[in-house]
């Protein structure tokens, strides 16, 4: 015990321990600002019983705003001053930060956050009140939480009243129990699934270090950039998505197929499709990694039976070409692909008869429409038509919709078929086809850009592309408002977004990008002259 606080005190009184503290004090003044200016309740007993209320309202309710702001700059600051370090530009170039070390700043840094009012997003109170209606005997794939008034239903966001649930089997059941536990207690229920949801991001704390093994990045670059970004800690943790948990299963499994353990692996992402259909984008791709080990595995097989026999040179296959070892590829393809097939239908039946459901999710999908903002090109041809033309933007984002959706499939069709010769090109193909999704879907959020990161972090990235996205994940964080409400429609604040977006992208690289030290230095010296 003794030399456990010593190595933690030498840790916090080192420069990657003050970038620790920083953050959690970030975390800290988000969960307290939260309290009056995050996506709360409607009726707050708990704010009342404290005489806190005022929070809510006028002054405290800017006042607590400016709190969570500052949390939120305090952690990019922190992550941004950790990433100089891991990647190893910080001011001690020999300095480094172990995957231990890592891994104890995430548990330090959410740890305020699991006690927070929902963040940038009212997401919870739906995912509540869907566990409710089937804890109370309604399905939630034919009936949105309006069939089932009571605390839960006051607390969901007008536009999804009405809505039934897009999630798979798996997170009705998480939602049903907790609900079951927690009843009408929504702050109790809001802990309930941050603590549900905490597995997913222990598997991403595994799993994507590990996949650098495979895609050939550094471990402590992926782990900093996927799971310790601010985008991903405050959205998905402080604003209690469910990306956490598909995303953490998506990983693993990818990991495990990578691995060859196949089968496993496919099973672990079928239960994430059972959390959110996206991670289904996966399995495709993850049939070529399968072909490609099975085509390795018979050549071994073949050099060990034929000494004389030339092996294939490993990462110059193609998992669609006949070769020695696979002369029908099409046939194998359907064996594994339909085995496939088979494991992901008895994970994905199993948990929709203990849920007591059908496949009614699917249809729920189409909800998303009711999302529009600019994050998503849909709505950035739609206005932009608005802009020359007479047409208003109802009457053109449907065909804009329906445009992109057509690409869309038109790529990752493409995307499926061009990324088959090696499990690094699966693996990339699968990070397109997200970023593909996140742009040309009806409607994207901040927090959907989780779902390429958290792969692409795995790749060998050059400090340029890592400034990019520092600055691409900081500008997501920073466009919505803490209360859930979009902030791409106030010029200022997306002007505001776009400073600190490149300001954090610069400061990779450079510790003072802003000359802000300098200009100080200058102003001391100019005092002391006589």
């Amino acid at each position: 015990m003794r030399g456990l606080m010593r190595t933690s005190a030498d840790f916090l009184r080192s420069p990657e321990g003050h970038s620790a503290l920083l953050g959690f004090f970030g975390a800290l003044m988000i969960t307290v600002g939260g309290f009056g200016a995050g996506s709360v309740r409607k009726r707050d007993p708990l704010l009342e019983a404290m005489h806190l209320s005022w929070l809510r309202f006028g002054h405290g309710y800017a006042l607590s705003t400016m709190v969570i702001w500052v949390g939120v700059l305090l952690m990019i600051t922190a992550w941004v001053r950790l990433g100089r370090t891991t990647i190893g530009l910080g001011e001690r170039p020999d300095a480094g930060v172990t995957l231990n070390e890592l891994r104890a700043i995430v548990g330090i840094w959410i740890f305020p956050l699991l006690f927070a009012a929902p963040m940038f997003s009212r997401d919870a109170y739906s995912y509540l009140a869907q566990g409710a209606l089937l804890r109370d005997g309604f399905d939630p794939y034919q009936v949105g939480p309006v069939a089932n008034p009571g605390v839960l239903l006051d607390n969901v966001s007008p536009v999804w009243t009405t809505t039934t649930a897009p999630y798979g089997p798996v997170f009705l059941l998480l939602g049903r129990a907790i609900t079951a536990i927690t009843g009408e207690n929504v702050v109790a229920g809001t802990i309930a699934l941050r603590l549900v949801m905490l597995p997913g991001l222990a598997l991403m704390m595994w799993a994507v270090p590990y996949l650098t093994k495979h895609l050939g990045g550094k471990p402590t670059v992926a782990l900093w950039l996927a799971v310790l970004n601010p985008l991903v800690l405050i959205h998905l943790i402080g604003g209690v998505h469910n990306e956490v948990l598909m995303v953490g299963l998506m990983c693993a499994g990818i990991a495990l197929v990578l691995e060859r353990h196949h089968v496993a692996g496919i099973v672990v992402v079928a239960i994430g499709v059972a959390i959110k259909a996206t991670a289904g984008i996966a399995l495709p791709f993850l049939v070529w990694i399968w072909m490609l080990h099975e085509k390795e595995r018979r050549a071994l097989e073949r050099a060990a039976s034929s000494p004389g026999a030339t092996q294939p040179l490993e990462g110059e296959q193609d998992a669609a070409k006949p070769s020695e070892e696979m002369p029908h590829p099409a046939l194998m393809f359907a064996k594994i692909a339909g085995l496939g097939l088979s494991v992901f239908a008895v994970v994905f039946v199993a948990a929709s008869v203990a849920a007591g459901v059908g496949i009614g999710w699917l249809t729920a999908l189409s909800g998303s429409k009711k999302i529009v903002n600019w994050l998503s090109l849909p709505t950035i041809m739609a206005h932009a038509i608005t802009w020359v033309t007479p047409l208003s933007r109802d009457s053109v984002l449907p065909v804009t919709r329906m445009l992109c959706a057509v690409a869309l499939v038109a790529l990752l069709v493409w995307t499926w078929w061009k990324f088959r010769h090696s499990e690094r090109e699966a693996v990339l193909g699968i990070v397109i086809a997200f970023v593909a999704i996140c742009v040309l879907s009806p409607a994207a959020l901040p927090w959907y850009y989780s779902w390429p990161l958290a792969l692409a972090a795995g790749f060998a990235l050059s400090t340029t592309t890592l400034m990019v996205l520092v600055g691409l994940c900081t500008w997501l964080m920073l466009v919505f408002q803490p209360d859930g409400s979009i902030g791409l429609y106030n010029f200022w604040h997306v002007a505001a977004a776009t400073f600190v977006a490149v300001v954090a992208a610069l400061s990779l690289r450079k510790v003072d990008p802003l000359r802000l030290r300098a200009t100080a230095s200058t102003d001391s010296s100019a005092l002391l002259r006589p």
